[in-house]
């Protein structure tokens, strides 16, 4: 079955970097595709960018020019480099693929706070 586990969430300050993870199974990776999402306390979960099977990106402009989706078919592994961190980025950071249904992966906290 589809699997979604993210990775690499964690607590850092303001300005800092972080690299999330996404390790995708249970279908063709390559050719679907991929997304991250975030959902911040209180608030609905929002779009933060998309990579296509060919590689084509696009990003919220809430993290355009910090953040950078990647993937790695070789692997099927997804990835979203976290520059310039804002404590409104704070949230918990989704993996997202749609088949014949949507697929979430259980999230990893990311907390911005000095």
């Amino acid at each position: 079955q589809v699997q979604l586990v993210e990775s690499g969430g964690g607590l850092v300050q303001p300005g800092g970097s972080l690299r999330l993870s996404c390790a995708a199974s249970g279908f063709t990776f390559t050719i679907n595709t991929m997304s991250w999402y975030r959902q911040a306390p209180g608030k609905e979960r929002e779009w933060v960018a998309i990579i296509t099977s060919g590689g084509s990106t696009n990003y919220a402009d809430s993290v355009k020019g910090r953040f950078t989706i990647s993937r790695d078919n070789a692997n099927n592994t997804l990835s979203l480099q976290m520059n310039s961190l804002k404590p409104e980025d704070t949230a918990v950071y989704y993996c997202y693929v749609r088949t014949l249904r949507s697929y979430w992966g259980q999230g990893t906290q990311v907390t911005v706070s000095s």
